[in-house]
């Protein structure tokens, strides 16, 4: 089997919400209304689920890869959502993605006692290869902990614009591993940031 997994839905976009601080009692109350809007798109989901604290206990943000029409039903599938609209988000970023890994379970952390994590990073408009049929992908095979990996690019995927993936390792590990497969997707160094993530959706 080849080291990198591509994985061809229709638009894949990387929708990343960061909460307002002390919303956490509101996100409560709604938390069925956000299940029963994201059920909505249950066959479009890539990948969902919280970003927390350093500690694991509180949600700082939201995240989803879902495979929708166009950037227009990317956007209504951001701002339609329950959070968004009771103003319990402060920022949310839309990014076309292209998936280069996912593994199956997305998240082991419940069976393995592992916590993990989401690395992500910008970087300006990179070319994709000379040749213009993909990607230029990394040399080294990813690391068996990398569950999740999707490059960011621009709407018309003629430039990489970033990367987001979900690594089963704390989230100091976890920049380890993403920091080569960035810089060289890159062309360069990248500031990349991590944090804890754990699989969403009803318990």
């Amino acid at each position: 089997m080849a080291a990198w997994a591509w994985y061809l839905p229709g638009v894949p976009f990387y929708v990343h919400a960061q909460d307002r601080p002390g919303t956490l009692p509101e996100m409560e109350a709604l938390a069925e209304a956000h299940w029963s809007y994201m059920d909505r798109y249950a066959g479009r989901l890539i990948l969902r689920g919280p970003t927390l604290s350093d500690e694991g206990t509180e949600h700082t943000g939201s995240v989803h890869v879902v495979d929708l029409d166009d950037r227009a039903s990317a956007e209504r599938f951001a701002t339609e959502e329950p959070y968004w609209l009771d103003g319990l988000y402060r920022h949310v970023t839309i990014s076309r993605t292209v998936v280069l890994i996912r593994r199956e379970p997305v998240d082991d952390a419940p069976a393995s006692g592992v916590p993990s994590a989401l690395i992500t990073g910008r970087w300006a408009h990179q070319p994709r290869n000379a040749g213009g049929s993909g990607l230029q992908l990394p040399e080294v095979s990813p690391d068996s902990r990398v569950r999740f990996m999707a490059v960011l690019v621009d709407d018309n995927q003629t430039c990489t614009t970033g990367i987001a993936s979900i690594v089963s390792a704390i989230p100091d590990e976890a920049l380890a591993i993403v920091q080569p497969f960035a810089d060289q997707l890159a062309g360069g160094r990248v500031a990349l940031t991590a944090q804890r993530w754990q699989r969403g959706g009803r318990s």
